[in-house]
């Protein structure tokens, strides 16, 4: 991990330890504690055993790929009824680009970029994934955010989203943020479902250009929370496959050969 700055490689230490903790918690049935909420069970549609980010020099953009054991995608949540409590699966790319590369204020952290599916709210007011004309309604259909994840141990994952109150500096968010105070940004990239493979298309200029840089592949299930006060608004509650096995961002953006 020399390759990455001091603060980068610090972060990656405190997540792995993190990692480690979420892995014992899930094996213990229930055994965390009680205001803990309970992860949805893991599935072959939430193993990994591949990805990839592809840069197509032609075309502008950069292709990021998981491929799992099952179908991706089919696994999504059971509704909870309410945001209190809401869960949320993702498929996450860590990143060891800068939180500035796509908008947000100089705030340390890792930045990833998550794709997740969450059918208690919609958090892309500016897109309709399922195509019906209702903009308000398709939380539950697999959709992107770039998000920057810090240590939080207050959740058996030990990571959360940065919420603002967490960091004394101002927060500046992409136009495209859905609104929420944390650093989360709703870009609306292309998400394809094919099989056992997820791809999102990012045009190369929504990273401020960069096609150099190290990623890591992980799935995992996080939780809303809106009244308990000790946990983080969003946070992760069980990590089901980390692709390198120690999150140590060891992948890195390869050039498209097939042209």
């Amino acid at each position: 991990m020399n390759q990455y700055p001091i603060s980068i490689r610090r972060w990656l230490v405190a997540i792995v330890a993190s990692l480690v903790i979420a892995a014992s918690a899930m094996s213990v049935a229930s055994g965390a504690a009680a205001q803990s909420p309970v992860p949805i069970e893991g599935t072959p549609d939430l193993a990994l055993i591949d990805a990839s980010v592809i840069h197509v020099a032609d075309l502008g953009i950069l292709v990021f790929s998981q491929t799992v054991e099952g179908t991706v995608g089919a696994t999504v949540p059971e509704p909870a009824g309410q945001l209190d409590g809401a869960p949320v699966l993702a498929h996450v790319f860590p990143t060891t680009l800068s939180p500035t590369a796509v908008g947000f204020s100089e705030v340390e952290g890792i930045l990833a970029l998550v794709v997740t599916s969450h059918p208690d709210f919609d958090d892309t007011p500016l897109w309709d994934e399922n195509v019906d004309g209702n903009y308000d309604n398709d939380g539950v259909v697999y959709h992107t955010h770039w998000v920057v994840l810090g240590q939080d141990d207050r959740v058996p994952g030990g990571l959360a989203v940065i919420e603002f109150h967490s960091n004394g500096e101002a927060a500046v968010l992409p136009p495209t943020a859905p609104g929420m105070p944390m650093y989360m940004d709703s870009p609306g990239f292309a998400v394809r479902l094919d099989g056992s493979t997820m791809q999102v298309v990012v045009p190369v200029d929504r990273v401020g250009n960069q096609t150099e840089f190290n990623f890591d592949a992980v799935t995992c299930y996080l939780e809303v929370n809106t009244t308990d006060m000790e946990r983080p608004m969003l946070g992760v509650y069980a990590v089901y496959a980390v692709l390198s096995g120690d999150l140590s961002l060891p992948y890195s953006v390869s050039d498209d050969t097939t042209a």
